[in-house]
């Protein structure tokens, strides 16, 4: 799992307030989840999350880190996309 897969898992799981449902939405293993965030928090030298076994609550570190996970993404699809725009083929009318 790289870096960015780890990022959208983390977002995923702010997202759904969820271990469980982020999992189920990206069709991963729970623990594949808890592992990668777990991963995150550890590189980043830092708690994301606050867990107990009934809520899920964002840090104050983890806030932060998620508003910039969500433009980084952003960043990273923008990216992506930008060479496939071109590989479409042309459509439309010509008029001569």
């Amino acid at each position: 799992m790289d870096r960015i897969d780890e990022l959208r898992i983390f977002a995923r799981v702010v997202e759904c307030e969820s271990f469980t449902r982020a999992a189920e939405t990206l069709r991963l293993p729970r623990s594949s989840v808890s592992t990668a965030v777990r991963g995150l928090e550890e590189r980043m030298g830092a708690r994301l999350l606050n867990r107990t076994t009934r809520r899920m609550a964002l840090t104050e570190e983890g806030q932060s880190f998620y508003d910039r996970c969500l433009r980084l993404l952003g960043e990273y699809e923008e990216a992506e996309t930008m060479f496939r725009r071109g590989a479409q083929p042309l459509g439309g009318r010509l008029g001569v």
